[in-house]
């Protein structure tokens, strides 16, 4: 009954002063606000014209009366309540703080309007899965996760950053619990990482509303990562003939397990290591050497070719042209060298430079352009390499006839004509024709013609042939008319004429009777000279013999008168071949064996000489005429 009677008087207490006075009202209410879990949170509150009871409610609950809120213990009423200050206080703010509050004067009738509080609660430290030290193999893409967990409030915002850059391509995902309120939220950065990010270090940051500078978490990576492999030759650039080494250089995690080289794609045998060591050819220009490294992770290959310095090398021949005379002819040849060596075209057999590069151009040959041409490069640098290739230009074009040299012949014997023919394409046929007649091949009277190959061809004429036109028993008719050899093909015809030359019987036997006179004449006179000789030596030798008779009988001491050549026998002998004493008898039976013996024993008959005698005898006109005999003292 109490209770109800209170109210009413204070409604007559305000109907009192209301019409004494100003009535009251709000100086200032309540406004919504923010404040972070942990901290305080004041709510102002200000009535004028009022000096009744002030109250505050939460979410529609009176918090009572008092200025210290009892049953509140972290709520409280601030303010001087004379000049109608009455500010709501929490302190520590908490999350069942989280609600609507007013400000009302109850003895007034007023309420102020709601104000919501929010409370809000910082992030935690956001956690990256597999931290600290996250492993990913470079290459491979993959995903760095980072979980936001708590009851942080608003629900916090994930940001990856490096080096201080925030990078993009995050994926935003947020799990809710069953009663609806915010869960664990997570950000998920997608990359691919390679080698250079070993060691890298990525933040993930979370922050929102209650703590925008954010917490972070940071990460590093450790990458697994094939070899990188770089590959430099010593030198670059060398000549042929000269060393290079190859150095292959990885950097691999894990460590390097193998090394395997390659020339031009196949295995160098017996190569291990990171070093190779090669003489340099020309190959290695178009055939690089790679090297490839290999770990637990991958292999990874580089290659490398050298600038090789070396003459000239024929890669392609220039082929053999057949063209019809009044066509374009041209070659080509093919040489490979570093620097690119310099072609030039000459003729073989000329200086003249026809042209240069690989190909050469000849114009509306004729026959006189047929012949071999030569495709010439110089050695190079080094003087290696270098040389010549030909190839023969056939020009195709009516044969060419050439009447050959023959011997004359005899009235009535055989004889020969020959004649040369040079064609491309090949004649059809060759033909020898006279007055009469005319014969291609086989015999006709006294007529036979024969063609063979001909030994030698003249360059680019084509294959030649000679024809021969034999003759057996010329006539008179033979010599004074002409013989024609000719030949044709599909581009025409060519011949030449041909005479028959006639030898004389009467030189020929006019020298074999000079050679047989002077024969004669000689052997005559070689044997009236031994006739001569033989004569002479019969004369002295009867000569020498009556002249010892003579003196033998006059000898007291018994020698002998002797010749040169007795001389001669007698210093080697103690005495003469005979012997006479003063018995005449014995000198006249002797006679008859000096006749018949030669007391020379045949040395002047054999020597052609005989003992000394005049000048002017036989003897020594022999010996002058015949240098061969030596002549005796």
């Amino acid at each position: 009954m109490l209770r109800m009677r209170v109210p009413a008087l204070l409604v007559l207490l305000f109907c009192f002063r209301g019409s004494a006075g100003p009535s009251p009202h709000f100086l200032q209410q309540p406004e919504d606000l923010v404040v972070l879990l942990g901290e305080e949170a004041r709510l102002p509150c200000a009535l004028g014209a009022y000096w009744g009871l002030v109250q505050w409610t939460k979410s529609g609950l009176a918090l009572g009366g008092q200025r210290d809120l009892p049953g509140w213990s972290r709520y409280w009423i601030s303010g001087n309540a004379a000049n109608g200050q009455h500010d709501l206080h929490i302190r520590p703010v908490e999350l069942e703080d989280e609600a609507s509050y007013e400000c009302q004067a109850t003895q007034a009738g007023l309420r102020s309007r709601p104000a919501q509080l929010h409370v809000l609660v910082p992030p935690e430290a956001p956690q990256v899965l597999g931290g600290p030290s996250v492993s990913l193999v470079a290459g491979v893409p993959a995903n760095l996760t980072c979980r936001s967990r708590g009851d942080a409030r608003p629900t916090p915002e994930l940001l990856w950053f490096r080096d201080g850059v925030l990078l993009d391509g995050t994926t935003f995902h947020q799990t809710l619990l069953k009663e609806g309120t915010p869960g664990s939220v997570e950000s998920t950065l997608t990359l691919t990482p390679f080698s250079h990010d070993d060691g890298a270090t990525f933040v993930c940051r979370a922050r929102s509303q209650a703590l925008p500078s954010g917490r972070d978490t940071a990460i590093t990576l450790s990458l697994q990562y094939p070899p990188e492999v770089t590959l430099s030759a010593s030198p670059h650039t060398v000549q042929e003939g000269e060393k290079v080494i190859f150095l292959c250089q990885a950097t691999a995690q894990p460590p390097v397990t193998g090394y395997r080289w390659a020339k031009g794609g196949s295995p160098v045998l017996g190569a291990r290591g990171p070093r190779l060591e090669v003489v340099a050819d020309a190959s290695f220009l178009t055939e690089p050497v790679s090297c490839e490294v290999s770990n637990a992770v991958g292999s990874a290959n580089r290659s490398t070719a050298l600038d090789v310095l070396f003459g000239p090398i024929l890669q392609a021949k220039p082929e053999p042209v057949s063209v019809d005379v009044g066509e374009d002819a041209s070659f080509s040849c093919a040489w490979r060298g570093n620097p690119l060596p310099r072609v030039t075209w000459t003729r073989r057999g000329g200086a003249q430079v026809l042209g240069s590069g690989a190909t050469l151009h000849l114009p509306s040959v004729g026959p006189e352009d047929a012949g071999d041409y030569v495709c010439r490069a110089e050695p190079g640098l080094s003087g290696l390499g270098g040389g010549a290739a030909e190839a023969r230009l056939t020009v195709n074009a009516p044969p060419v006839v050439t009447a050959l040299h023959s011997a004359p012949a005899f009235l009535r014997g055989p004889a020969r004509l020959q004649c040369l023919v040079f064609a491309s394409p090949a004649p059809d046929a060759v033909v020898w024709s006279w007055d009469e007649g005319f014969l291609e091949a086989g015999s006709q009277g006294r007529f036979l013609v024969e063609t063979f190959p001909a030994p030698e061809s003249r360059g680019g004429l084509g294959p030649g042939l000679i024809s021969v036109l034999h003759i057996s028993g010329t006539q008179e008719s033979d010599f004074s008319r002409s013989f024609n050899c000719s030949a044709r093909n599909r581009l025409g015809e060519g011949g030449a004429q041909a005479s028959l030359g006639r030898r004389d019987l009467l030189p020929t036997v006019r020298i074999v009777a000079g050679v047989a006179a002077a024969t004669t004449t000689l052997l005559m006179v070689i044997t009236g000279v031994a006739l001569c000789c033989w004569r002479h030596s019969k004369a002295s030798a009867s000569f020498s013999e009556q002249k010892n008779l003579m003196r033998i009988p006059g000898s007291s001491d018994g020698s002998s008168s002797r010749g040169p050549e007795e001389e001669e026998t007698g210093s080697r002998e103690d005495r003469g071949p005979i012997v006479h004493t003063d018995h005449s008898d014995l000198v006249l039976e002797e006679e008859g064996t000096l006749e018949t013996k030669d007391p020379t024993n045949g040395y002047y008959k054999v020597r052609g000489v005989s003992p000394p005698a005049s000048p002017d005898s036989c003897v020594t006109s022999f010996q002058w005429k015949s240098p061969g005999i030596s002549n005796l003292p």
